[in-house]
C-alpha cells in the first residue's frame, strides 16, 4: 500500500507540476486552446494516444468485448491502430491544419460555422458537443475509480470526486500545453504498464499457450455443446465484432477532443512523423487492452442481479497481480483517464465559451474586416474569454461528476451513446467538407439531425439497437445523407468556397 500511495503521489504532483510550468503559456485563446498551434510531433501523437484511449477502454471495452468476443476482441485494438489512428492522421491531419488555419478556427463548431458560412450550425455543433461529451467524461469517472477502488479499496465516490478536482487544476492552470505535456509522460507510463501487466496475467495462467487452450475449452453462448469460439479468429459473433471495430475507430474522425488535435500542430513535416508515432502508440496500447480481456472468461466476474458486472471483469483479472503490478496497474488507468477528461473538458469549456458566449463575427480569407478594435480592448476580451473557459471546466466537470455518481448504466453504454451522436453528426460533413466543395449548408444540418437523432431515439425507445450498433451506422449513413441531400440542395456561393480551399495549394 505504501508503494501504491507513494508513486500515485508521485504521479499527481508531476501533473500539477506541468501545470503550473506552462500556465504562462495559457494566457490567451490561441494559447489555452491549442498551446499556440506550435506543438510537436511527439506531444501531439501522444495527446491523440491519450485522449483516445481511457479507462473506458482499459477496463469497460476491453472486458466487456473481451468476454463477448474472446481473443478475437483483438482486431477491435487492430482497427483502432489502422483506422482510429492511421488513416485518421492520413486522412484529416495535414488538410485539417491548413484549412483551421486558413479559415482561423479555433473548435470544430467553429469550422462549421466558417466553412458551411452559417452561424446556426456553429450554434448547432457546440450544444451537441457539449451535451453528449458528458455522458462520455461519466464513463471516463467511472472506469478509473472502479480501478482505484480495487487498488486503494477507497469508496468509489471519493475516487470519483478526488480525479475530478485534480484534472481541473492543471487544465485550469496550464491549457492545452499542459494537457499535451502530461499526456506525453501518461502515455510512456501506459506503454511500458500494459505490456507489464500482459506478461504478468498470462505467467499466472502458465503462458500464452496454456490460457489460449483453457480459453479454447470453454463452451460457446449460444449452444453449449460448441467448444473453442472464444481462441478463434473471428470469434463466436463476427458481425457483431465488426460494428464494434466501427464505432470505436471511425469515430475518432468525428470527435471534437480527437480532431481538435490536428489544429495545434506545427507543420506538415509534424504530421508525418506524428502519423507513425501515434500509429505505433494504438497498436500497443489498444492491441494489448483488448488481447487481454479476451482472457477475461478464465476468470470469475462479479454478477449483480443476475446480469455480469461487464465493468468489473478487469478488475478481476487485476486483483491476485503483485502489489507492485497492481500500482502500476492504478497509474497506468490514472494515466489513460487523466489525459482523457483533459481533453474532454477542455473542448466541452473552448467550445461553450468560442462558439456561444463569445460568437464573435468571422471574415472569410479575403474579405475586409469591418470595424475592427484597437489593442488594449482586444487583449482585455482575449483574457476575458480564458477566464470564463476556466470557469465552465468546473461546471461541466460538476455535471459529469453528477452522472458518475449514479451511472445509468455499463460503461460501453455511456460510451456508445456518446461517440453514436457526435460522430453520426460530425464525421461525414467534417471529413467530406475538407475534401469537397459541393458540400452544402442543408446537408451539414441533415447530418446533425440524422446523427442525434438515430441516437436520442434509439435511447428513448430503450435501445432496441444495441448503442454501440446504432452509433456505427449513425457513423456510417452519415456519407449517405450529407452525398445525397448536397446533391438535392441549393449550393453554395463559389467564391466563398474557392477563397476556402485556397489553403491546399
Amino acid at each position: 500500500m505504501i508503494i501504491k500511495i507513494l508513486l500515485t503521489i508521485l504521479f499527481l504532483a508531476v501533473m500539477i507540476g506541468v501545470g503550473l510550468y506552462t500556465r504562462k503559456q495559457a494566457g490567451s485563446v490561441e494559447g489555452f486552446v491549442l498551446g499556440g498551434r506550435a506543438v510537436g510531433p511527439w506531444l501531439t501523437a501522444f495527446a491523440f494516444g491519450t485522449s483516445y484511449f481511457s479507462a473506458v477502454v482499459f477496463v469497460g471495452y476491453a472486458g466487456q468485448f473481451g468476454w463477448k468476443y474472446g481473443l478475437s476482441s483483438t482486431w477491435i485494438g487492430v482497427g483502432n491502430a489502422v483506422i482510429g489512428s492511421l488513416l485518421a492522421w492520413l486522412i484529416l491531419g495535414r488538410r485539417t491544419k491548413l484549412m483551421t488555419q486558413h479559415i482561423e478556427s479555433r473548435t470544430m463548431p467553429d469550422f462549421f460555422g466558417t466553412r458551411f458560412a452559417d452561424q446556426g450550425l456553429r450554434v448547432a455543433a457546440s450544444i451537441i458537443a457539449f451535451v453528449f461529451l458528458i455522458p462520455y467524461t461519466a464513463g471516463v469517472y467511472k472506469g478509473i475509480s472502479t480501478l482505484f477502488e480495487m487498488g486503494f479499496g477507497i469508496p468509489y465516490e471519493y475516487c470519483v470526486v478526488i480525479m475530478a478536482i485534480l484534472t481541473a487544476v492543471y487544465v485550469i492552470l496550464g491549457g492545452y500545453k499542459a494537457t499535451a505535456v502530461n499526456d506525453f509522460i501518461q502515455g510512456i507510463i501506459m506503454l511500458f504498464g500494459i505490456v507489464a501487466i500482459i506478461v504478468a496475467v498470462l505467467n499466472a495462467q502458465g503462458g500464452l499457450t496454456a490460457a489460449v487452450e483453457k480459453l479454447a475449452q470453454l463452451p460457446s453462448d449460444a449452444d453449449a455443446t460448441v467448444n473453442g469460439g472464444f481462441a478463434s479468429w473471428f470469434g463466436p459473433d463476427p458481425w457483431g465484432l465488426l460494428g464494434v471495430v466501427v464505432l470505436t475507430s471511425l469515430g475518432t474522425m468525428g470527435l471534437p477532443q480527437m480532431v481538435g488535435k490536428f489544429y495545434s500542430i506545427t507543420d506538415e513535416s509534424a504530421i508525418r512523423r506524428g502519423t507513425i508515432i501515434s500509429t505505433v502508440f494504438a497498436f500497443v496500447v489498444a492491441g494489448g487492452c483488448y488481447f487481454l480481456g479476451g482472457f477475461g472468461r478464465l476468470y470469475e466476474p462479479v454478477v449483480a442481479n443476475g446480469k455480469i458486472a461487464f465493468d468489473s471483469i478487469v478488475p478481476a483479472m487485476l486483483v491476485t497481480l503483485p502489489d507492485v503490478l497492481i500500482a502500476l496497474v492504478v497509474l497506468l488507468v490514472l494515466s489513460a483517464s487523466m489525459s482523457t477528461l483533459a481533453s474532454l473538458v477542455l473542448t466541452s469549456s473552448s467550445t461553450m465559451t468560442l462558439d456561444l458566449i463569445y460568437r464573435d463575427k468571422k471574415s472569410l480569407p479575403g474579405e475586409v474586416e469591418e470595424g475592427t478594435i484597437d489593442d488594449v480592448v482586444a487583449e482585455k476580451i482575449e483574457r476575458r474569454k480564458v477566464v470564463v473557459m476556466r470557469v465552465l471546466i468546473m461546471f461541466f466537470i460538476a455535471i459529469s461528476l453528477l452522472i458518475a455518481l449514479n451511472p445509468p448504466t455499463f460503461i460501453a453504454q455511456l460510451m456508445g451513446i456518446s461517440w453514436g451522436a457526435l460522430a453520426g453528426a460530425f464525421l461525414a460533413p467534417f471529413m467530406l467538407g475538407l475534401y469537397w466543395r459541393g458540400v452544402t449548408t442543408a446537408s451539414v444540418w441533415a447530418c446533425f439531425i440524422w446523427g442525434v437523432g438515430i441516437t436520442v431515439v434509439n435511447m428513448l425507445l430503450g435501445n432496441p439497437v444495441n448503442p454501440i450498433n446504432c452509433g456505427a451506422i449513425a457513423m456510417v449513413g452519415g456519407f449517405p445523407v450529407v452525398w445525397l441531400v448536397s446533391l438535392l440542395s441549393p449550393k453554395m456561393d463559389s467564391k466563398v468556397v474557392n477563397r476556402i480551399f485556397e489553403c491546399y495549394r
